[in-house]
């Protein structure tokens, strides 16, 4: 596994860590609610911050008729966009720039050489951190 991607999960799993050791506080106090709410509460943010929130990452370059959302883990941008989206966002092809260096050079040369995503693609169309009725709007054509 590349270290980049390995380093995408270390963000997710410190938090998963701290509900663990902040329910182990309550529960030695005798306090079985919030120790649930921390493990469920910090567990569930973890969640959707790491990779698992997100569609299976295809290699790139993509079909061409495909709406191509480029992400990275532990983005906000990208969370919100996952989110925002609901259902359909799995009509979409997500790429996973730490995991694919193309992908990675990809965003670069269309961001002015940085690594900002998310960054969607629709037929010849590049936007970077669109607007999600933008990628709802191109989602329901396909």
């Amino acid at each position: 596994m590349p270290r980049r991607r390995i380093s995408a999960w270390l963000p997710p799993a410190a938090l998963a860590g701290l509900g663990v050791a902040e329910a182990a506080v309550f529960a030695a106090q005798q306090r079985p609610l919030p120790a649930l709410l921390a493990v469920g509460g910090l567990g569930l943010v973890a969640w959707v911050l790491s990779p698992a929130a997100f569609p299976r990452s295809a290699p790139h370059p993509p079909a061409r008729d495909t709406v191509v959302v480029y992400w990275r883990p532990g983005c906000v941008y990208c969370v919100r966009l996952r989110w925002s989206l609901g259902r359909l966002a799995r009509r979409a092809t997500w790429v996973d720039i730490w995991s694919d260096d193309g992908a990675a050079a990809f965003v670069r040369g269309v961001n002015d050489g940085n690594e900002t995503v998310p960054t969607v693609v629709v037929a010849e169309s590049v936007r970077t951190n669109p607007d999600v009725a933008w990628v709802r709007r191109a989602l329901r054509g396909r």
